[in-house]
């Protein structure tokens, strides 16, 4: 597994690796008849492998809202959990894009490395979800000939969207599969990097806690949608 571990204390975030105890997921897993026998459901907290935190549905209840993407040889199935508080073992933020991208296809390395130069360039922390998250992750074959690449880029300060815009669309160009990146500010509202180049006055800002329209222009200086 990879660090940057937080305490399970830490609020959990949209795409946030959480691994719960084995016997509260043994305990989930035996009540639902659509998981009992999935042998890859009911291994994967023994494997060590986390689920990924998401937003609540309406009207689910009190706890931790949860997620298991499973890989397409299992049916691509979203598999949705909820534990409490007192499951949660660890919190983890997403894998490092770096790191991620020693499991990428050879064909994609190009792409990373530009990628991960403009996160340097800019001040960034590049960080990876998705197929390709997963595939580093836990070894399963999630990656396809369709799989985007998504990304997150931390951002903060006093950053020109637009030109950030125009960079990464410089390198989507020349990619051998599309970029679906978020840019995340710190109170973990992000908006997808697209919004900031269609000319549209507001972004889609999503956040664990829900989703609204926000002037682009309030995005960076951490407003919350109305």
């Amino acid at each position: 597994m990879i660090s940057h571990s937080r305490g399970p204390d830490r609020t959990v975030r949209r795409h946030d690796l959480v691994v719960v105890c084995p016997l509260a997921w043994r305990a989930q897993i035996e009540a639902r008849e659509d998981v009992a026998n999935d042998p890859l459901v009911a291994s994967w907290i023994d494997r060590q492998w986390p689920l990924v935190g998401r937003r609540s549905f309406v009207g689910e209840g009190e706890g931790v809202a949860l997620g298991l993407p499973l890989p397409p040889v299992a049916g691509k199935r979203r598999l949705s959990f909820l534990m409490q508080h007192a499951d949660i073992v660890s919190v983890t933020r997403p894998p490092p894009l770096s790191w991620a991208g020693q499991a990428a296809p050879a064909g994609w390395c190009p792409t990373l490395e530009r990628i991960c130069d403009l996160a340097s360039r800019y001040g960034f922390d590049a960080r990876v979800f998705g197929s390709l998250a997963w595939h580093a992750l836990t070894g399963l074959d999630y990656l396809t000939d369709r799989s985007d690449l998504d990304f997150l880029f931390h951002v903060s300060g006093d950053l020109d969207l637009l030109r950030l815009h125009s960079a990464l669309a410089k390198i989507e160009a020349d990619a051998p599969m599309r970029l679906d990146g978020e840019l995340v500010r710190e109170d973990g509202g992000a908006a997808n990097w697209r919004e900031f180049g269609c000319g549209a006055r507001d972004v889609l800002v999503k956040s664990i806690d829900g989703v609204g329209l926000l002037p682009q222009s309030q995005f960076i200086l951490g407003s919350s949608p109305s």
